[in-house]
């Protein structure tokens, strides 16, 4: 097992002048990424950098990203990517739990910069690494490292302390109760699933790999670690393209991409939109998806389009590095209700179907889903109580893992000995491809103070957007409130994601029977409001 960089270094060693990353108009050899990544690990080192420091990397996805990715890697860092799309409040949080001393960024995260560097708790403490030529004079930090300084240190390769069980990044999620949860993950965790990936996929230095989750998104790892270690071609998705199906077609044709992955709700906005041609796409190879569920009408139309590609579907949380299960889809589906498997573990991984009194269940029934092997995280970064509770110890005593991590999924094993997913336990979602705690959200409203009550819920729709969050709320009779008021102050402290896009007041919040709130009663409503929606829209399309 090697560190994450290591494969970027052979490959420089082997192929400096091969292409490692397009983005737009730029490309960056593998060489050049060297060369740089090893400047900026140096500087890094030189200005203090030590073993274990985490370094935040505000920077929208870019070639320039990267550098600094596998630079914090070589300084024997750990990196913490941070959305720069996010608001101030959030980026101030992730930096305090993470205790980032570091921080790099650029001309287009100098207003957030700004806004962060208000708590006077952060600027004392924080070393940046500002990579735009110009500097703006009215930033609190303890010192800047400025390109000049990056440029002039040496390109040679540095040496490495790390070993494959130190933590490479942090990845944080929403929290339940509205604080982020740190997920550290080791350079052992992502290269057991990235030697299984290039295996599976049969990854070359042929390939061109598709580059759409942002950074902060874990999927984003297994495009950049297991492209760019194979020595292929690693295409950044432009931001502008994602909403634009015909723009994001046109994309993948022009890059001659071999290679797609991204959650499903991008391959059903392509099909909804019907913007995939017969028989397009003639240099793919392969469609991955993960982080929810593929409608399987969205399947069978990028089936029957483009019937030399293969599809597999990719299960597995954050806590388990990318994913931990797969499934190659053998077969057109027969009917658009057929369900898709999640399929079988990944080489190392073991996905296990418990009871409540954490017993096995048998083939056909419904439980909770837990996870083993090579691809758990360590823990939730400094947080022993919630790490306690999701990664428990195996009751099992006769079974090689000694530690399980629960979903909060449920699942069952088919009679083809394949895992099914039954959607999840609790109140967490998948939308868009981001995992959202609904309480998280609900603990972000009433710190707002504006509020009487306030629930939220999720709907399926037919929409893009799969699953929408739903707020109903109940405003006092002294301070009106509306739902434009609402979305505007919690847009301050939530990322854009997380925002309820359906939103209803009520004069008082439905109970059952023991004096809560009754989430089915509220999400039914949701639903019937949806139902209405599209019966008018339909209306007007036919009316047009």
């Amino acid at each position: 097992m090697r560190l994450l960089q290591d494969g970027i270094t052979r490959q420089a060693n082997l192929r400096p002048h091969a292409t490692a990353i397009v983005f737009q108009q730029q490309r960056m050899s593998y060489g050049v990424l060297e060369e740089e990544s090893n400047r900026l690990a140096r500087c890094l080192r030189e200005r203090g950098c030590q073993r274990g420091d985490r370094v935040a990397i505000m920077l929208p996805k870019s070639p320039v990203a990267l550098v600094a990715m596998f630079a914090t890697l070589k300084a024997d860092a750990i990196y913490v990517p941070i959305d720069p799309a996010v608001p101030a409040t959030r980026v101030q949080r992730i930096l305090h739990k993470s205790g980032a001393r570091w921080m790099v960024a650029a001309g287009a995260g100098q207003r957030l910069l700004n806004e962060v560097l208000a708590d006077s708790c952060l600027g004392p403490q924080l070393h940046l690494i500002w990579l735009d030529a110009v500097i703006p004079a009215n930033f609190r930090v303890t010192s800047c490292i400025t390109p000049q300084e990056i440029a002039s240190c040496s390109s040679a390769p540095i040496a490495y302390e790390n070993g494959v069980d130190d933590p490479a990044h942090i990845l944080f999620t929403s929290g339940s109760t509205g604080e982020p949860k740190g997920v550290v993950i080791t350079h052992a965790n992502v290269g057991h699933f990235v030697d299984w990936g290039i295996r599976y996929f049969d990854i070359t230095a042929e390939d061109r790999n598709s580059g759409q989750t942002p950074l902060h998104f874990d999927l984003s790892t297994f495009d950049i670690y297991g492209t760019l270690t194979a020595g292929a071609e690693l295409h950044l998705v432009p931001p502008e393209t994602h909403l634009l199906p015909h723009k994001l077609a046109t994309f993948i044709r022009d890059s001659k991409l071999t290679q797609w992955f991204s959650v499903p709700s991008i391959l059903n906005y392509l099909a909804k939109f019907d913007a995939v041609q017969e028989r397009d796409f003639p240099h793919m190879k392969r469609v991955l998806w993960c982080g929810e569920v593929l409608p399987t009408p969205a399947l069978i139309y990028w089936m029957k389009k483009v019937p030399h590609v293969t599809f597999t579907n990719l299960y597995g949380p954050t806590e388990a590095t990318i994913a931990s299960s797969y499934y190659t889809v053998r077969r057109c589906p027969a009917t658009e209700d057929e369900p898709i498997p999640i399929g079988t573990p990944c080489t190392g991984e073991a996905l296990i179907v418990l009871d409540k009194a954490l017993q096995p269940l048998p083939s056909g029934e419904i439980g909770d889903l837990y996870i083993a092997g090579v691809g758990l995280s360590p823990a939730y970064w400094e947080d022993k109580e919630k790490t306690a509770a999701a990664f428990v110890r195996n009751p099992r005593a006769y079974e090689r893992y000694e530690r399980l991590y629960k979903t909060g999924d449920l699942a069952s094993i088919g009679e083809d000995g394949l895992f099914y997913f039954h959607g999840r336990a609790d109140f967490q979602i998948k939308s868009r491809g981001y995992r959202i705690e609904l309480g998280g959200i609900e603990a972000a409203l009433n710190a707002l103070g504006m509020l009487v009550e306030v629930a939220v819920v999720a709907v399926t729709t037919d929409s893009f957007e799969g699953t929408v969050i739903c707020c109903a709320y109940v405003t006092s009779t002294e301070h009106k409130v509306t739902a434009v008021m609402l979305r505007g102050q919690l847009s301050k402290h939530l990322p854009a994601y997380m925002l309820p896009t359906r939103w209803q007041e009520f004069p008082v919040l439905p109970k059952n029977v023991n004096g809560k709130i009754d989430r089915r009663q509220l999400k039914e409503a949701f639903e019937r409001r949806e139902g209405l929606r599209m019966e008018e829209s339909r209306k007007k399309g036919t009316e047009g």
